[in-house]
Protein backbone atom coordinates (compact mmCIF):
# COMPACT_ATOMS: atom_id res chain seq x y z
CA UNK A 1 0.00 0.00 0.00
CA UNK A 2 1.44 3.55 -0.76
CA UNK A 3 2.00 5.53 2.14
CA UNK A 4 0.05 8.25 3.80
CA UNK A 5 -0.34 11.49 1.87
CA UNK A 6 0.02 13.99 4.75
CA UNK A 7 -1.64 16.79 2.51
CA UNK A 8 -4.82 14.94 2.09
CA UNK A 9 -7.80 15.86 4.61
CA UNK A 10 -9.15 11.93 5.30
CA UNK A 11 -12.93 11.68 6.17
CA UNK A 12 -13.85 9.09 8.91
CA UNK A 13 -15.94 5.94 7.34
CA UNK A 14 -19.16 5.08 8.97
CA UNK A 15 -20.63 1.22 8.46
CA UNK A 16 -24.69 0.96 9.34
CA UNK A 17 -24.88 -2.62 10.46
CA UNK A 18 -27.74 -5.14 11.44
CA UNK A 19 -27.59 -8.80 11.78
CA UNK A 20 -25.00 -9.95 9.18
CA UNK A 21 -22.15 -10.68 11.23
CA UNK A 22 -20.48 -12.54 8.53
CA UNK A 23 -20.97 -9.78 5.59
CA UNK A 24 -20.06 -7.21 8.05
CA UNK A 25 -16.59 -9.28 8.40
CA UNK A 26 -16.51 -8.86 4.73
CA UNK A 27 -16.86 -5.47 4.43
CA UNK A 28 -14.17 -4.57 6.89
CA UNK A 29 -11.49 -6.70 5.75
CA UNK A 30 -12.09 -5.64 1.99
CA UNK A 31 -11.44 -1.90 4.00
CA UNK A 32 -8.75 -2.76 5.38
CA UNK A 33 -6.92 -3.81 2.18
CA UNK A 34 -7.56 0.33 1.49
CA UNK A 35 -5.04 2.79 1.20
CA UNK A 36 -5.79 5.20 4.25
CA UNK A 37 -7.56 2.52 6.17
CA UNK A 38 -4.98 2.44 8.85
CA UNK A 39 -5.37 6.39 9.18
CA UNK A 40 -8.97 6.49 9.33
CA UNK A 41 -11.33 6.66 11.92
CA UNK A 42 -14.25 4.21 11.94
CA UNK A 43 -17.12 4.84 13.16
CA UNK A 44 -20.18 1.27 13.39
CA UNK A 45 -23.65 1.73 14.05
CA UNK A 46 -25.15 -1.34 15.30
CA UNK A 47 -28.96 -1.08 14.94
CA UNK A 48 -30.92 -2.55 17.51
CA UNK A 49 -32.76 -6.04 16.75
CA UNK A 50 -36.76 -6.11 16.57
CA UNK A 51 -37.71 -8.91 17.30
CA UNK A 52 -36.25 -12.53 19.04
CA UNK A 53 -35.64 -14.12 15.32
CA UNK A 54 -32.99 -11.16 15.13
CA UNK A 55 -31.51 -10.88 18.19
CA UNK A 56 -28.46 -13.69 17.99
CA UNK A 57 -27.76 -12.09 14.62
CA UNK A 58 -27.76 -8.59 16.36
CA UNK A 59 -25.60 -9.67 19.34
CA UNK A 60 -23.02 -11.61 16.83
CA UNK A 61 -22.48 -8.22 14.98
CA UNK A 62 -21.94 -6.70 18.30
CA UNK A 63 -19.35 -9.13 19.63
CA UNK A 64 -17.67 -8.94 16.10
CA UNK A 65 -17.37 -5.35 15.77
CA UNK A 66 -16.07 -5.01 19.46
CA UNK A 67 -12.84 -7.53 18.31
CA UNK A 68 -12.22 -4.76 14.31
CA UNK A 69 -8.75 -3.92 14.73
CA UNK A 70 -6.58 -2.01 12.02
CA UNK A 71 -8.32 1.68 11.59
CA UNK A 72 -6.87 4.41 13.47
CA UNK A 73 -9.83 4.55 16.07
CA UNK A 74 -12.88 2.42 16.22
CA UNK A 75 -16.05 4.27 17.61
CA UNK A 76 -19.04 1.90 18.11
CA UNK A 77 -22.84 3.37 18.53
CA UNK A 78 -25.21 0.60 19.82
CA UNK A 79 -28.70 1.31 19.09
CA UNK A 80 -30.98 0.07 22.21
CA UNK A 81 -33.93 -0.40 19.84
CA UNK A 82 -34.61 -1.13 16.26
CA UNK A 83 -34.35 2.14 14.77
CA UNK A 84 -34.79 0.36 11.19
CA UNK A 85 -32.14 1.44 8.32
CA UNK A 86 -33.65 4.58 7.44
CA UNK A 87 -34.15 6.30 10.74
CA UNK A 88 -30.79 4.37 11.63
CA UNK A 89 -28.87 6.12 8.39
CA UNK A 90 -30.47 9.87 8.55
CA UNK A 91 -29.48 10.27 12.54
CA UNK A 92 -26.11 8.78 12.03
CA UNK A 93 -24.93 10.89 9.08
CA UNK A 94 -26.23 14.15 10.40
CA UNK A 95 -24.67 13.24 13.67
CA UNK A 96 -21.26 12.98 11.99
CA UNK A 97 -21.40 15.37 9.20
CA UNK A 98 -22.13 17.67 11.80
CA UNK A 99 -19.39 16.35 14.09
CA UNK A 100 -16.59 15.71 10.92
CA UNK A 101 -17.83 18.28 8.55
CA UNK A 102 -17.46 15.04 5.78
CA UNK A 103 -18.12 11.50 5.55
CA UNK A 104 -17.40 8.07 3.73
CA UNK A 105 -21.19 5.89 4.27
CA UNK A 106 -21.10 2.51 3.97
CA UNK A 107 -23.35 -0.41 4.73
CA UNK A 108 -22.58 -4.19 5.79
CA UNK A 109 -22.77 -5.59 2.50
CA UNK A 110 -20.96 -3.41 -0.03
CA UNK A 111 -17.28 -4.70 -0.72
CA UNK A 112 -14.89 -1.94 -1.80
CA UNK A 113 -12.02 -2.12 -3.77
CA UNK A 114 -8.25 -1.33 -2.52
CA UNK A 115 -8.65 1.86 -4.53
CA UNK A 116 -12.04 2.62 -2.78
CA UNK A 117 -10.79 4.75 0.29
CA UNK A 118 -7.99 7.04 -2.17
CA UNK A 119 -11.27 8.14 -4.59
CA UNK A 120 -13.05 9.08 -2.02
CA UNK A 121 -11.08 10.99 0.00
CA UNK A 122 -9.52 12.44 -3.16
CA UNK A 123 -12.88 13.09 -4.45
CA UNK A 124 -14.54 14.98 -1.15
CA UNK A 125 -10.92 16.52 -1.12
CA UNK A 126 -10.97 17.84 -4.79
CA UNK A 127 -14.68 19.03 -4.94
CA UNK A 128 -14.94 20.60 -1.09
CA UNK A 129 -15.54 23.63 -2.39
CA UNK A 130 -17.64 23.10 -5.31
CA UNK A 131 -20.79 23.84 -4.55
CA UNK A 132 -22.86 22.10 -7.72
CA UNK A 133 -20.98 18.83 -7.10
CA UNK A 134 -23.33 17.01 -3.81
CA UNK A 135 -21.59 13.74 -3.21
CA UNK A 136 -18.86 11.43 -4.43
CA UNK A 137 -19.87 7.79 -5.52
CA UNK A 138 -18.46 4.07 -5.38
CA UNK A 139 -21.01 2.17 -7.42
CA UNK A 140 -21.81 2.54 -11.14
CA UNK A 141 -23.65 -0.16 -12.54
CA UNK A 142 -22.00 -2.83 -14.91
CA UNK A 143 -22.85 -0.92 -18.55
CA UNK A 144 -21.14 -2.54 -21.66
CA UNK A 145 -19.67 0.83 -22.56
CA UNK A 146 -16.07 2.08 -21.63
CA UNK A 147 -16.92 5.10 -19.16
CA UNK A 148 -15.09 8.08 -18.57
CA UNK A 149 -12.63 7.77 -15.81
CA UNK A 150 -15.00 9.88 -13.71
CA UNK A 151 -17.94 11.59 -14.78
CA UNK A 152 -21.49 13.66 -13.13
CA UNK A 153 -24.52 12.64 -12.57
CA UNK A 154 -27.34 14.62 -11.63
CA UNK A 155 -28.75 13.63 -8.09
CA UNK A 156 -26.92 11.41 -5.63
CA UNK A 157 -26.74 7.68 -4.91
CA UNK A 158 -26.77 5.17 -1.88
CA UNK A 159 -23.95 2.24 -2.53
CA UNK A 160 -21.02 3.69 -0.93
CA UNK A 161 -20.70 7.11 -0.88
CA UNK A 162 -19.26 10.33 0.63
CA UNK A 163 -20.94 13.90 1.14
CA UNK A 164 -20.08 16.96 2.93
CA UNK A 165 -21.84 19.17 5.73
CA UNK A 166 -22.96 21.31 2.95
CA UNK A 167 -24.35 18.46 0.96
CA UNK A 168 -26.15 16.79 3.45
CA UNK A 169 -27.77 20.07 4.54
CA UNK A 170 -29.47 19.94 1.57
CA UNK A 171 -31.40 16.68 2.87
CA UNK A 172 -35.18 16.71 2.90
CA UNK A 173 -36.37 14.61 4.92
CA UNK A 174 -40.15 15.47 3.85
CA UNK A 175 -40.88 13.09 0.78
CA UNK A 176 -44.36 14.64 -0.09
CA UNK A 177 -42.31 17.99 -0.06
CA UNK A 178 -40.20 16.05 -2.31
CA UNK A 179 -42.92 14.83 -4.12
CA UNK A 180 -44.94 17.92 -4.58
CA UNK A 181 -41.62 19.92 -6.72
CA UNK A 182 -41.10 17.36 -8.84
CA UNK A 183 -44.61 17.37 -9.66
CA UNK A 184 -44.96 21.18 -9.48
CA UNK A 185 -41.92 21.89 -11.86
CA UNK A 186 -42.59 18.93 -14.26
CA UNK A 187 -39.24 17.05 -13.71
CA UNK A 188 -40.85 13.50 -13.08
CA UNK A 189 -39.81 12.06 -16.31
CA UNK A 190 -36.03 13.33 -15.98
CA UNK A 191 -35.91 12.40 -12.35
CA UNK A 192 -37.35 8.81 -13.47
CA UNK A 193 -34.42 8.94 -16.37
CA UNK A 194 -36.42 9.25 -18.50
CA UNK A 195 -38.59 6.72 -17.87
CA UNK A 196 -36.41 3.84 -17.30
CA UNK A 197 -37.14 3.26 -13.81
CA UNK A 198 -40.20 4.35 -11.84
CA UNK A 199 -38.06 6.38 -9.11
CA UNK A 200 -41.05 8.56 -8.67
CA UNK A 201 -43.20 5.68 -7.31
CA UNK A 202 -40.83 4.75 -4.92
CA UNK A 203 -41.07 8.30 -3.64
CA UNK A 204 -44.96 8.25 -3.25
CA UNK A 205 -44.53 5.09 -1.60
CA UNK A 206 -42.81 6.68 0.67
CA UNK A 207 -45.02 9.46 1.05
CA UNK A 208 -47.32 6.94 1.56
CA UNK A 209 -45.70 4.99 4.66
CA UNK A 210 -44.92 1.88 2.72
CA UNK A 211 -41.51 1.92 2.56
CA UNK A 212 -39.00 3.90 4.53
CA UNK A 213 -36.37 4.78 1.63
CA UNK A 214 -33.70 7.48 3.24
CA UNK A 215 -32.34 6.80 -0.55
CA UNK A 216 -34.82 8.13 -2.52
CA UNK A 217 -35.12 11.48 -0.52
CA UNK A 218 -31.11 11.89 -0.50
CA UNK A 219 -31.63 11.27 -4.76
CA UNK A 220 -34.56 13.45 -4.93
CA UNK A 221 -32.95 16.46 -2.76
CA UNK A 222 -29.82 16.39 -4.75
CA UNK A 223 -32.19 16.25 -8.40
CA UNK A 224 -34.54 19.33 -7.24
CA UNK A 225 -31.49 21.43 -6.28
CA UNK A 226 -29.76 20.59 -9.87
CA UNK A 227 -26.55 19.06 -7.85
CA UNK A 228 -24.35 16.53 -9.31
CA UNK A 229 -22.73 13.70 -7.53
CA UNK A 230 -18.79 12.12 -9.13
CA UNK A 231 -18.49 8.70 -10.08
CA UNK A 232 -15.74 6.64 -11.09
CA UNK A 233 -15.45 5.15 -14.43
CA UNK A 234 -14.95 1.59 -13.13
CA UNK A 235 -16.83 0.69 -10.30
CA UNK A 236 -15.31 0.35 -6.49
CA UNK A 237 -18.27 -1.49 -4.74
CA UNK A 238 -19.27 -4.36 -5.20
CA UNK A 239 -22.43 -5.48 -3.55
CA UNK A 240 -22.91 -8.48 -1.36
CA UNK A 241 -26.32 -8.09 -0.10
CA UNK A 242 -28.08 -9.64 -3.31
CA UNK A 243 -27.74 -13.23 -2.11
CA UNK A 244 -30.72 -12.46 -0.23
CA UNK A 245 -29.63 -12.38 2.99
CA UNK A 246 -30.94 -8.93 3.71
CA UNK A 247 -33.47 -7.10 5.24
CA UNK A 248 -33.74 -4.77 2.09
CA UNK A 249 -32.40 -6.81 -0.79
CA UNK A 250 -33.61 -10.01 -3.14
CA UNK A 251 -31.30 -12.53 -4.42
CA UNK A 252 -30.09 -11.12 -8.29
CA UNK A 253 -26.63 -11.02 -9.98
CA UNK A 254 -27.54 -8.33 -12.70
CA UNK A 255 -26.12 -5.43 -10.78
CA UNK A 256 -22.43 -7.61 -9.81
CA UNK A 257 -19.57 -5.83 -11.22
CA UNK A 258 -15.94 -6.61 -11.45
CA UNK A 259 -13.71 -4.28 -8.44
CA UNK A 260 -11.16 -1.98 -10.19
CA UNK A 261 -7.82 -3.46 -9.45
CA UNK A 262 -6.23 0.12 -11.00
CA UNK A 263 -6.78 3.18 -8.83
CA UNK A 264 -9.34 5.84 -10.36
CA UNK A 265 -7.20 9.41 -11.47
CA UNK A 266 -9.36 12.73 -10.17
CA UNK A 267 -8.69 15.53 -13.11
CA UNK A 268 -10.55 18.50 -14.11
CA UNK A 269 -13.44 17.94 -15.98
CA UNK A 270 -16.41 19.82 -16.78
CA UNK A 271 -18.98 20.10 -14.29
CA UNK A 272 -22.16 19.46 -15.82
CA UNK A 273 -23.56 15.93 -16.44
CA UNK A 274 -22.29 13.35 -18.90
CA UNK A 275 -24.82 13.06 -21.67
CA UNK A 276 -23.17 9.70 -22.29
CA UNK A 277 -23.02 8.60 -18.66
CA UNK A 278 -26.49 9.20 -18.01
CA UNK A 279 -27.69 7.32 -21.85
CA UNK A 280 -25.78 4.12 -20.52
CA UNK A 281 -27.26 4.20 -17.35
CA UNK A 282 -30.88 4.79 -19.18
CA UNK A 283 -29.93 1.73 -21.69
CA UNK A 284 -28.75 -0.51 -19.24
CA UNK A 285 -32.09 0.15 -16.23
CA UNK A 286 -34.47 -0.24 -19.32
CA UNK A 287 -32.94 -3.33 -20.72
CA UNK A 288 -32.36 -5.11 -17.03
CA UNK A 289 -35.76 -3.86 -15.96
CA UNK A 290 -37.42 -6.55 -18.06
CA UNK A 291 -36.19 -9.07 -15.69
CA UNK A 292 -39.04 -9.31 -12.90
CA UNK A 293 -36.10 -10.63 -10.77
CA UNK A 294 -34.53 -7.28 -11.31
CA UNK A 295 -37.36 -4.98 -10.57
CA UNK A 296 -37.67 -6.75 -7.10
CA UNK A 297 -34.06 -6.12 -6.18
CA UNK A 298 -33.89 -2.72 -7.30
CA UNK A 299 -36.95 -1.98 -5.71
CA UNK A 300 -35.25 -3.01 -2.62
CA UNK A 301 -32.39 -0.75 -3.10
CA UNK A 302 -33.90 2.05 -2.73
CA UNK A 303 -36.76 0.98 -0.26
CA UNK A 304 -33.54 1.41 1.89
Amino acid sequence: MAGFDCGMKLAPIVIFAYNRPLHLRQTVEALLKNDYASESDLIVYSDGYKDEKSREGVEKTREYIRSVTGFKSLKVVEREKNWGLANNIIDGVTTLVNTYGRIIVLEDDLLTSPYFLKFMNEGLNFYEHNEEVISIHGYIYPVKAILPETFLIKGADCLGWGTWKRGWDLFEPDGSKLLSELILRRRIKEFDFEGSYPYTKMLKKQVEGKVGSWAIRWYASAFLNDKLTLYPGRSLIFHNGSDGSGTNCGVSDEFEVELSTTPIHIDLIEIKESLVARKMYIQYLRYTMRKSRVKAFFKKIFSK
